[in-house]
């Protein structure tokens, strides 16, 4: 939950912060579900 918080996500994992450049590396840890939502990537 921590990361998700870092990344500008809520706790239903819809993103909710400001920064583009924030939003452009989600993918780093998350990937992108229906609804606009980001999951956690596997570890």
């Amino acid at each position: 939950q921590n990361i998700s918080g870092e990344h500008g996500l809520d706790s239903n994992g819809v993103y909710n912060g400001t920064s583009e450049l924030q939003l452009e590396r989600m993918s780093v840890y998350f990937n992108e579900a229906s609804g606009n939502k980001y999951v956690p990537r596997a570890v």
